[in-house]
C-alpha cells in the first residue's frame, strides 16, 4: 500500500493578539525587572504561569523558538532565544544526579536511577544554554512526556531564563494548534545556516512547531537507522526541505499553509497519487539545500535565487538522469549529481506569479 505524506507548512506565523494579563500575570519582557538571585531564580522555575504570546509575525522556523525576549524588537530570522544546551555540568539538579546523557530520543540521568520511573531524575534538572548570540541562557526541564507513537521518543516542557523579565519562560513559539509547545532533545547542534554539526556533550531543545522537530514527527528520526544506514542526512535534508531553504543558507522561502507531498529515495514515504492539475514538482533536496529546483514555493522568481546563491546552480541540462517522471528541474546544482538528492517534494495549490522559468541575471 503507498504511503504518502501530506504536509501542511504552518512554518510562517500568523500575529497573535496577546491576551489581557491578569494582576498575577508575569512581567512584560519590556518592563524594567531587578536582578533577582539564584537561589529564588531556581526555586521560580517550572511554576504555574499565566500565558504570554509573541504578539509579532514569525518567520519560518528551524528551532522553533522566539527570536528575541523582547518582543518589540523585530530580529533576524535566523536568531533564536536558545539554540543548544550543554549536557554538563549541569545547573541545577535532583539529589544524586551529577550529568544526563542522551540516548537516542531521550534523556537519562546519571547515574542512573533505580528500577522505576525511568524520567526521574531528568525533570527539575536546569542545563547551561546557548543563544544564537553566543551569549549564556539556563534552560529547565519542567515536565517529560512519552510521545504515544513512540515511548522511546520524549517530549520536554522547559523553560528558559528570560533575563530582561527575569522570569521562567517556555522559549517556543506557540500557534492555535500548539499552544503550549513542547520540544524534542536532539543531539548536536545547528547554526545561523541551518548546518547540523555534531558537538558532544551538546543537544538541541527542538521546539515543536519548528522544522527540526517537524522532520523528526514524518518520521526522519536522525538517531535512528534504515538497513543499517543512520538517517541523519535524510533528517537534515528535510529541515531544508520543510523552510524551502533553497541556497543552503539558512534562509526560507516559504509561506503558511503550503501544502507539500513529501517522499524519498528509499522508500520510506512514497509519493501519492499525484494529478498535475493539483501539484507540481517542486525540488530535490540533500543535507546541504536543493539539489534540483523546478520552481519557488512562495511565488518568487527563480532569478532571485539564482542572485541569493550564485554559482550554485545552473540552468542547462534540464531533466538530468536520476529524476523521476514530471520532475524536470529548471534550475540543478552545478557539479551534484542526481543520486545525493535524498528528498522531494511536490506543492499544491502552485502559487501566484510562480516561475516556470529562469535565466541567470
Amino acid at each position: 500500500m503507498e504511503k504518502f505524506l501530506l504536509v501542511c507548512l504552518f512554518l510562517q506565523l500568523p500575529s497573535l493578539a496577546h491576551a489581557g494579563p491578569p494582576a498575577s500575570a508575569k512581567p512584560s519582557p519590556m518592563r524594567s525587572a531587578g536582578r533577582v538571585s539564584d537561589a529564588e531564580r531556581y526555586a521560580r522555575r517550572c511554576q504555574a504561569q499565566s500565558g504570554s504570546r509573541i504578539a509579532r509575525p514569525q518567520g519560518t522556523m528551524l528551532w522553533g523558538t522566539r527570536r528575541d525576549w523582547n518582543t518589540e524588537k523585530v530580529a533576524e530570522e535566523r536568531s533564536s532565544v536558545l539554540v543548544s544546551a550543554d549536557l554538563a555540568p549541569l545547573r541545577r539538579a535532583e539529589a544524586g544526579v551529577t550529568a544526563l546523557r542522551l540516548d537516542g530520543g531521550h534523556l537519562v540521568a546519571s547515574p542512573a536511577p533505580e528500577a522505576g520511573d525511568a524520567l526521574r531524575g531528568v525533570v527539575g534538572s536546569v542545563l547551561q544554554g546557548t543563544d544564537s548570540d553566543g551569549k549564556p541562557v539556563e534552560v529547565a526541564l519542567c515536565a517529560a512526556e512519552p510521545s504515544p507513537e513512540d515511548p522511546g521518543m520524549i517530549f520536554y516542557r522547559i523553560e528558559a531564563w528570560n533575563a530582561v523579565a527575569q522570569e521562567w519562560e517556555n522559549p517556543c513559539v506557540a500557534v492555535g494548534r500548539v499552544a503550549s509547545p513542547r520540544a524534542l532533545a536532539v543531539g548536536g547542534v545547528w547554526d545561523a545556516s541551518g548546518a547540523h554539526q555534531d558537538a558532544p556533550g551538546k543537544l538541541t531543545f527542538a521546539c515543536e512547531n519548528g522544522a527540526i522537530t517537524k522532520c523528526i514527527q514524518w518520521g526522519y528520526k536522525p538517531w535512528d537507522r534504515r538497513d543499517g544506514k543512520p538517517l541523519a542526512d535524510l533528517h537534515q535534508a528535510c529541515t531544508r526541505m520543510a523552510r524551502a531553504d533553497y541556497c543552503g543558507n539558512g534562509q526560507s522561502h516559504t509561506h503558511q499553509g503550503t501544502t507539500i507531498d513529501v517522499y524519498d529515495r528509499f522508500g520510506m514515504v512514497e509519493r501519492g497519487e499525484w494529478d498535475p492539475a493539483k501539484a507540481s514538482f517542486e525540488a530535490a533536496w540533500a543535507p546541504d539545500g536543493a539539489t534540483c529546483l523546478a520552481r519557488t514555493r512562495d511565488g518568487r522568481a527563480l532569478a532571485t535565487i539564482l542572485q541569493e546563491c550564485p554559482n550554485r546552480f545552473q540552468t542547462d541540462g534540464v531533466g538530468a538522469p536520476g529524476e523521476g517522471v514530471g520532475e524536470h528541474c529548471t534550475v540543478r546544482r552545478m557539479n551534484v549529481s542526481p543520486e545525493a538528492a535524498l528528498l522531494r517534494n511536490l506543492t499544491f495549490a502552485a502559487p501566484k506569479g510562480a516561475a516556470s522559468a529562469a535565466k541567470a541575471p
